[in-house]
This record gives structure tokens, sequence and C-alpha cells, in this order.
């Protein structure tokens, strides 16, 4: 039995990548929906994020759950 060295690299740097890529958005997503304080006179108010940046979150979400969906895909097909 030999080992494919060069294969068993490019499958390494492929999940380096797509998992740093995919924490990359989650982490978007939870930022776009974060409450954020805000100092209104004397007292502290949380503000409500803006809908461009809710939009934002949802989008990298749903990005974040098809990349998911994917990878369990290419697992049930094999």
């Amino acid at each position: 039995m030999s080992i494919d060295w060069a294969a068993l690299g490019q499958v390494f740097g492929v999940t380096l990548v797509v998992t740093v890529g995919i924490v990359g958005l989650f982490t978007v997503g939870i930022v776009g929906t974060s409450r954020k304080p805000q100092q209104e006179g004397g007292a502290v108010a949380l503000a409500v994020p803006a809908a461009g940046a809710r939009a934002g979150a949802v989008a990298a979400f749903a990005l974040c759950a098809a990349a998911v969906a994917y990878g369990i895909y290419l697992i049930v097909a094999a």
C-alpha cells in the first residue's frame, strides 16, 4: 500500500480553506446580528442592528447552511 502524498496535501489544503471560510462567514453572521450598546445621555441603550446588517447576516448564515448541506450530500451520495 502506498500513500499519494500529493492528494493528501490537496485534501488538507482544501479542507483548511473551506473550514476557515465557513467559520469566517459564521462570524460575519454573528457580528451582523449582534447588539452593540450605545450611550444616550446617561443611560445605556441597546441598538437594534440595521436592516442591511441583518440581511447580510441572514445571507451569511444561509451560505453556511448551504455549505453544510452540500457536505452532507457529498457524504451520503457516496
